[in-house]
């Protein structure tokens, strides 16, 4: 599930424990971006395939000699959405497009990641952080992509999928990095019982899905009415918003989306627009587009970061949203735990 795949293995491990198959259970995820495997060809895969099966050497001989050149090209990877093709960068150029969200915008917001990541940074309110050491290189303390720059440095950058005239940058999408994320999660009868002082509650999740075509990174709008729904809430109540910041446009598309009455009839099937995250509670201490998303492993660090931010804000609710290849979206609601 790509971008969720953490948000899956947490909401699996709820499952298990409620279902009664599991007391404690450990979830999370990992992502090793600077070591992705590269493929064959197609006709080189196929080629050693049937090579594999010939059984004389006459027949091998025989199919080593249709080997041509153009064979050893290989399959470069890429960020792309598997049922169209389509290059996750490209689908956030269109939608930023059909939303309306300019270049400035999503620059200004991409600034706005950067910034309060290295406030937060600054301040040492990025506890879950484990130190790690590289084998042969130096031991990893923080997030390493966290670089606050200018509006101006900003807009010398060309566009890097929709070329001339698109508007995201990699300036302004997340960008790939190496990382893993785990949650420790077990019922609050055993948590106590085993001498844990709980962070907060996962109290309610939710799964959507739209076409991947031209809905592929609204997840967040589709999913968060629906949670809000299910466990009894309306925007006003939630104190904290973590949301997946795959590209700035995408993160912008989906405000303007939430907001918009005229979509939430249209597309959602909905009578009235759900309404978009105040600002001041998304986001506070950066995100993806700032502390990097390593696929596997962002689901855990946005529900950590909605549990830390809650206690340091004094807040009761937060709001966990992503999307996902497939045109998937994910939303969670996360309870402080009192204290």
């Amino acid at each position: 599930m790509a971008c969720i795949s953490s948000n899956q293995a947490m909401t699996t491990g709820v499952g298990l424990i409620a279902a009664g198959q599991c007391d404690v259970v450990v979830a999370g995820g990992v992502e090793l971006m600077s070591d992705v495997p590269i493929r064959h060809s197609r006709k080189m895969r196929k080629t050693m395939l049937t090579l594999n099966r010939a059984k004389t050497l006459g027949q091998k001989l025989s199919l080593i000699s249709k080997i041509r050149p153009d064979y050893f090209a290989p399959e470069l990877p890429a960020v792309a959405e598997f049922s169209t093709s389509e290059t996750m960068g490209h689908s956030a150029d269109r939608l930023a497009a059909a939303f309306a969200v300019s270049r400035q915008e999503q620059d200004e917001y991409a600034l706005r990641s950067h910034t309060l990541a290295k406030k937060a940074q600054d301040d040492g309110l990025l506890l879950d952080v484990v130190p790690f050491k590289v084998p042969g290189k130096e031991t990893v303390t923080k997030d390493n992509g966290v670089r606050p720059s200018s509006m101006e440095q900003m807009g010398k950058l060309k566009p890097a999928f929709v070329k001339p005239y698109g508007t995201v940058t990699a300036a302004n999408s997340s960008f790939l990095t190496d990382g893993a994320s785990a949650v420790l999660l077990m019922s609050e009868e055993k948590a106590l019982a085993m001498g844990y002082k709980p962070k907060a509650y996962l109290r309610d999740f939710v799964y959507v899905s739209q076409d991947p075509k031209d809905q592929l990174l609204l997840g967040p709008t589709y999913a968060t009415p629906k949670v809000l729904e299910k466990a009894g809430l309306s925007l006003a109540d939630i104190d904290v918003f973590e949301f997946h910041e795959a590209f700035a446009g995408q993160i912008l598309a989906n405000l303007k989306a939430m907001d918009s009455d005229w979509f939430a009839q249209n597309y959602m099937g909905r009578k009235s627009k759900v309404g978009a995250p105040p600002l001041d509670k998304f986001n506070n201490w950066g995100g993806s587009l700032s502390l990097g998303h390593p696929f596997g492993a962002t689901g855990c660090r946005l529900v950590i970061t909605a549990a830390h931010r809650l206690k340091k804000e004094g807040g009761q609710y937060g709001l966990v949203a992503a999307c996902a290849a497939g045109g998937q979206g994910h939303a969670m609601i996360v309870e402080l735990y009192p204290q």
